[in-house]
C-alpha cells in the first residue's frame, strides 16, 4: 500500500505541473474526467490511491499556477490577483524572484496551516454557524474598505456593479466552465491587449532574491492562513476572495507582501478544505467533492494520510517551480513579446470555444472589454473581483 501511495503522490505531481503549467486547464477538470473513468481504474487500484492522486495534483497546482500568471498574464480563478504586480516585477527583470515570493507565501503557509491544523479543527465546529450567519455583511465591509482606498472611488464602484452584473448575468447561464472566460477576459487577455497595444518588451531577467522585510513576511503568510482557512468553510468562496480578505488584515505590505500573500492563501484555501471535510463532512471545492465520492466520510486515518503527502508534494513543488521559473526567465527575452501575447490569446479563446462554445465566446469578448476599463481610468483591477463576490453575498443574503 505504501509504494502504491507514493505513486500516486508523483503521478499527482506530474498531472498537477500539467494543470499548473497550462492556462485554462484546471485541477478540477482533471478530477472530474478522473471521477468519470474510476470505473476502470478502480479495477486496478483502490479509491484512497486516487484520492491521493488528486490531493497530490491540487497541491502542486497551487504552487505552479503561479509561473503562467507571472510570466505569460493568463491566471486562473485562483491566482487572477497576482497578475498586476507579478507583471510590473516581470517588466523589472524579475519575474523569477517574483515566482520565489509566491513560492515562500505558498511554503510558509502550508506550514503554518499543517502546525495549527488541531487548534483549527478543535474551532471550525464553533465558528462555522456565525461565518455562515454574517459573511455577507463582511463581504459588504471589505468591499466598502476597497473602494473607500482608490483614489478614483466612483470609478471603483462604477468597474465593481459593472463587473458584479456581468458575473451574475454569466452564472445565471448555468454554463459549464463559465469561469474561464469570464476571468480570462477581465484579467488574463485584457491585460494582454494592452501589452501589446503599448508595444511592451520583457528585459533581460535576473535570479535574484527579492528580500522582504520579517514583518510583512510574517503578515502576509499569517494573514493568508487566517483568511484561507475562513474562506475555505465557506461555500462559493475561493482563493481570490480570501486574497481580498488577507489583504486588509495584513495591511500595508506592498507588491512583493503581496504575492507571498496570494501564494499562501492559495495554498492554504485547500489544504484546509481537509478541515472542512473532516469535521463538517461538507467540499468546498471540485477536487475535495471527488475526493469525498471515493472515500465517503474522511477518517482520522486518512485525514492525517492527506496532511502528510500535501507536506511532501508542497516541498517538491516548490522545487519545480523554482526550476521551472528559470527556464521561463531565460526563454521568455528570446521570445517576441507582442507574439507571445497574441499566441496566448488564440490559445485562450481555443480553450473558451473548447470548453463553453459560442457563448463562451461572447463572454470572454465582454468581460475583455470591461477589464480593459480600469488601467484606462488609473484605476485598481482588483475592483473586477465583483464578479464573484457580489453573486456570493447575495447568495447569502438571499
Amino acid at each position: 500500500m505504501l509504494a502504491e501511495i507514493v505513486l500516486a503522490a508523483i503521478g499527482g505531481l506530474i498531472a498537477g505541473c500539467f494543470t499548473g503549467l497550462v492556462p485554462g486547464v484546471h485541477v478540477n477538470l482533471v478530477s472530474i474526467i478522473l471521477l468519470g473513468l474510476s470505473g476502470f481504474f478502480l479495477e486496478f487500484t483502490e479509491p484512497l490511491i486516487l484520492a491521493v492522486f488528486i490531493i497530490s495534483m491540487a497541491v502542486t497546482h497551487t504552487i505552479l499556477d503561479a509561473v503562467p500568471t507571472i510570466f505569460l498574464g493568463a491566471p486562473d480563478s485562483d491566482q487572477v490577483l497576482n497578475v498586476l504586480p507579478g507583471h510590473r516585477m516581470l517588466l523589472n527583470g524579475d519575474g523569477y524572484g517574483a515566482v520565489r515570493l509566491t513560492v515562500v507565501g505558498s511554503l510558509g503557509g502550508l506550514w503554518l496551516a499543517v502546525l495549527l491544523i488541531y487548534p483549527v479543527v478543535l474551532f471550525v465546529e464553533k465558528i462555522y454557524p456565525f461565518l455562515q450567519r454574517y459573511m455577507a455583511y463582511f463581504l459588504i465591509f471589505i468591499v466598502i474598505l476597497l473602494i473607500l482606498r482608490d483614489k478614483e472611488r466612483v470609478w471603483a464602484l462604477i468597474l465593481f456593479f459593472i463587473s458584479g452584473v456581468l458575473g451574475l448575468g454569466v452564472f445565471g447561464l448555468n454554463m459549464k466552465d463559465s469561469l474561464l472566460p469570464l476571468l480570462s477576459g477581465l484579467f488574463g487577455t485584457s491585460s494582454l491587449v494592452l501589452s501589446i497595444v503599448n508595444k511592451i518588451k520583457i528585459p533581460k531577467q535576473r535570479f535574484r532574491r527579492l528580500k522582504v522585510k520579517n514583518n510583512i513576511l510574517f503578515r502576509a503568510i499569517g494573514s493568508s492562513v487566517f483568511a484561507g482557512g475562513l474562506v475555505s468553510l465557506l461555500p462559493g468562496v475561493g482563493s481570490a476572495q480570501a486574497s481580498i480578505v488577507a489583504s486588509q488584515i495584513a495591511g500595508k505590505i506592498g507588491d512583493r507582501g503581496f504575492l507571498i500573500l496570494v501564494g499562501g492563501v492559495n495554498t492554504v484555501n485547500f489544504v484546509l478544505s481537509f478541515v472542512s471535510l473532516f469535521v463538517l463532512n461538507k467540499a468546498r471545492n471540485g477536487a475535495i467533492v471527488v475526493v469525498s465520492k471515493f472515500l465517503g466520510v474522511l477518517t482520522l486515518q486518512n485525514f492525517i494520510l492527506f496532511i502528510g503527502v500535501s507536506l511532501f508534494v508542497g516541498g517538491v513543488g516548490a522545487a519545480l517551480a523554482l526550476s521551472l521559473s528559470r527556464i521561463f526567465s531565460k526563454q521568455i527575452v528570446k521570445i517576441k513579446y507582442s507574439v507571445l501575447c497574441f499566441s496566448i490569446i488564440l490559445f485562450v479563446t481555443l480553450l473558451v470555444f473548447i470548453f463553453s462554445s459560442w457563448l463562451g465566446l461572447l463572454i470572454l469578448f465582454v468581460s475583455t472589454m470591461v477589464g480593459l476599463i480600469p488601467p484606462l481610468v488609473n484605476c485598481g483591477r482588483n475592483h473586477l473581483m465583483g464578479c464573484l463576490i457580489l453573486p456570493i453575498i447575495l447568495f447569502f443574503l438571499l
